[in-house]
C-alpha cells in the first residue's frame, strides 16, 4: 500500500507543484495579463507543435500506434458526448449555459496534463503512446466542441470549414510533420534534434505553470448547481464509467493511464475561450476549469492510487 501511495503521489504532485509556481507568479505580479497571453500564444503555437514533432519523430510506431487504445478513446469519447449532450439539453433550459456544461463534461486538459501524468509514473521514454493520442483526442475535441457551441447558439453548422482550421492546429501541424518525416525516413541532424528536444521538456512544465498564473475564480451565485453538476461529471462519474469499461476491455500499464489522463482531468482550459468567442456561458467555463483543476489534484491521485491497489499498473 505505501508504494502504491508513493506512486500516486509522484504522478500528481509534481504537477499541481508547477501550477503552484503559476499562482505565485500572479500573486506576485511577475507577468501581467496581457504577457501571459502572449506567453500562452508562444506555448500553443510553437513549442506545442515542436512537442508533437519531436515525440512522433523518435516513436517506435510498431510499438506506439495502438488502434485498440484509439478505437476505444475515440468511442467511449463519443458516448461520453452524446450522454451529456442528451441529459443536459433535458436539465438546463438555458442554451448559453448547454454549451459550456456538455464541453466541460466531455473536454478534459489532456493536452496539458496528459504527458507529465504519464512521464511522472512511467518515465519520459513511455510518453509516445500518449503524445499519440492527443493527435487522435485534439481534433475530436475541437470538432465536437465547436458544433456543441453553433448549435446553441443558433448558427449553422458546416465540418468542411472546421476540418479544415483543426488541420492548422499547430499540434495537429507537428504531429503531421513528424510523421511525415518518420514514415519517409528523412534523418534529422543531431545538432537540430538536440534543441528541439531541449524545448520538448520545457513544454510541458511552462503550461503547466501559465495555466496555474491564469487562474481567476468568478461568482458562482447564478449556476451553483450547474457547476456542481459539471466537477462530479467530469472529475468522478464520467471516469468511474470509462476506466470500468477500459479495465474489462483489457487495458493496463501505458494505455490504462493514458486513458486516465484523457478521462480523469480536468475541463479543458480551451472550453473557456471557446466560450468567450462563441456567446456561450463563459462565467459558468471559467469556473468549470478552475474549480475541476483545483479538485482534480485530490480525484486524479485517488483514480492513481485506486488503479495501482489493483495492479493495473
Amino acid at each position: 500500500m505505501d508504494s502504491n501511495f508513493v506512486v500516486a503521489v509522484g504522478a500528481v504532485v509534481p504537477i499541481f507543484c508547477l501550477m503552484f509556481v503559476g499562482v505565485m507568479v500572479k500573486k506576485y505580479q511577475l507577468l501581467n495579463a496581457e504577457e501571459l497571453v502572449h506567453i500562452n500564444r508562444m506555448v500553443f503555437k510553437v513549442f506545442f507543435s515542436i512537442m508533437m514533432f519531436y515525440n512522433i519523430y523518435n516513436t517506435d510506431l510498431a510499438t506506439t500506434f495502438q488502434p485498440n487504445l484509439i478505437i476505444f478513446a475515440a468511442v467511449a469519447l463519443f458516448v461520453v458526448y452524446i450522454i451529456a449532450f442528451l441529459g443536459i439539453v433535458y436539465w438546463e433550459k438555458n442554451d448559453k449555459r448547454r454549451g459550456a456544461m456538455i464541453q466541460a463534461v466531455f473536454r478534459s486538459n489532456f493536452v496539458l496534463l496528459g504527458i507529465p501524468l504519464v512521464g511522472n509514473i512511467f518515465g519520459d521514454d513511455k510518453i509516445a503512446v500518449t503524445t499519440m493520442m492527443i493527435a487522435i483526442i485534439v481534433p475530436l475535441y475541437n470538432i465536437l466542441g465547436v458544433f456543441t457551441l453553433e448549435t446553441f447558439r443558433g448558427h449553422k453548422f458546416s465540418f468542411l470549414p472546421i476540418f479544415i482550421q483543426v488541420l492548422k492546429n499547430p499540434m495537429i501541424v507537428g504531429a503531421i510533420v513528424g510523421a511525415f518525416f518518420l514514415i519517409a525516413g528523412i534523418p534529422v541532424p543531431k545538432a537540430v534534434l538536440k534543441p528541439l528536444g531541449q524545448i520538448t521538456a520545457a513544454t510541458s512544465p511552462l503550461a503547466l505553470i501559465i495555466l496555474g498564473a491564469s487562474f481567476r475564480f468568478g461568482s458562482t451565485k447564478t449556476h451553483r448547481p450547474q457547476l456542481i453538476f459539471c466537477i462530479l461529471a467530469r472529475l468522478i462519474i464520467v471516469p468511474a464509467i470509462v476506466l470500468t469499461a477500459a479495465v474489462f476491455c483489457g487495458f493496463r500499464s501505458v494505455e490504462l493511464v493514458t486513458l486516465v489522463s484523457i478521462f480523469c482531468t480536468p475541463c479543458a482550459v480551451a472550453s473557456f475561450a471557446m466560450a468567450q468567442q462563441m456567446d456561450s456561458d463563459a462565467e459558468l467555463a471559467g469556473n468549470c476549469v478552475v474549480f475541476t483543476s483545483a479538485l482534480s489534484c485530490i480525484t486524479i491521485f485517488g483514480w492513481i492510487l485506486l488503479l495501482k491497489s489493483l495492479n493495473l499498473f
